[in-house]
């Protein structure tokens, strides 16, 4: 009897015909050989379903599904669905995995028994001029290798790419898979896992490229939205703010500027009203917006009367924000939260 892969690669594609060649060359050159790739054609109109017919003739561990186009949700619990190894491996067809990534990452997992899903640390495949802001994501994400790191700022954007996951198969039985609706698929997963209880891990290692592709589903799809983010993440915050934040301590929103206000308008339909705002803007600080006050940093309530939510944006003040949050004493995790 054949014996099931150990790891099942999840590769849910569409017209990536001009890509896709170089990313299952990848897929074919991997250290570790026991490995199934699950490719889901959905709907493609070019020549993407002709090369994985080709491939799957050429490598009996390659597997192929056809679909109407239903979109990534679909093709992705599809693949999910038919996967038969211990492990899942996220892959998409615009990426390039280096040869020891699946053996690196399974070892990982393997060393780290109470850990559910390794990621790693990816390189940009982009302009870093032209494409500045992901570039500075690519980084941020590269900087977060600890499973402490990853869950303190998971609230923050999604701490890790998701072409670069391996995951046990089991979660998905144990927590549920993608879902779909008007949200961002990897992004809800994760912190729907970490909900449960479940511990991210990384290799410190760059052994994914990563693409920006201007026809990324995450720049065209409006569940990628910056609202859609924010709302999926202000439902998750609010569940851990109420079970980790009890009164009658209360919350306080640093950023009190019209933008973060409504981006976090959110928090409060899930159940949490900041008592206050923060705001290092003087022409803000002693007026009210929404009823409630505006302090300066300096003016906030002690940390056993007042936990902080990071708001704010605006490229550079997160790390100004840390470090005031750090200089009055206050500990991450314990007395506040870095959310955007």
């Amino acid at each position: 009897m054949e014996e099931p892969p150990q790891v099942s690669i999840v590769l849910p594609v569409r017209n990536a015909a001009r890509t896709l060649p170089a990313a299952l060359e990848s897929i074919r050159a991997q250290t570790l050989r026991a490995w199934e790739l699950v490719a889901v054609d959905d709907g493609s109109r070019d020549e993407t379903a002709r090369q994985l017919r080709d491939a799957a003739r050429a490598d009996a561990r390659i597997r192929v599904w056809t679909q109407p186009a239903q979109g990534i949700v679909a093709a992705l619990q599809r693949g999910c669905a038919a996967a038969r190894g211990e492990f899942i491996a996220r892959m998409d067809a615009d990426d390039w995995m280096a040869p020891e990534r699946l053996q690196r990452q399974v070892a990982f997992l393997r060393a780290h028994p109470r850990l559910g899903v390794v990621s790693c640390r990816v390189r940009f495949g982009g302009d870093p001029v032209a494409q500045a802001g992901y570039a500075a994501h690519v980084a941020w994400i590269n900087s977060l290798c600890t499973p402490a790191a990853i869950a303190r700022r998971r609230f923050v954007e999604s701490p890790v790419a998701h072409p670069s996951v391996l995951f046990r198969r089991a979660l998905l039985a144990q927590h549920g898979g993608y879902a779909a609706g008007d949200f961002p698929e990897d992004y809800e997963l994760w912190l729907r896992w970490m909900a449960a209880g479940v511990r991210f891990g990384k290799v410190a290692a760059e052994l994914l490229t990563w693409h920006d592709s201007p026809t990324r589903l995450s720049r065209v799809e409006a569940r990628y939205r910056t609202a859609a983010f924010y709302r999926t993440k202000c439902r998750y915050l609010a569940h851990w703010l109420k079970t980790q934040v009890p009164p009658p301590r209360e919350v306080w929103l640093w950023g009190a500027g019209r933008v973060t206000r409504q981006r976090f308008q959110a928090l409060e339909t899930a159940g949490i009203r900041p008592a206050g705002f923060v705001d290092v803007d003087v022409k803000k600080q002693g007026r009210l917006r929404d009823g409630r006050r505006v302090v300066a940093p300096g003016k906030l309530p002690p940390q056993n009367q007042a936990f902080v939510v990071a708001g704010v944006a605006k490229r550079g003040a997160r790390e100004l924000i840390l470090a005031e949050l750090i200089r009055q004493g206050r500990v991450e995790g314990e007395d506040f939260l870095l959310a955007a």
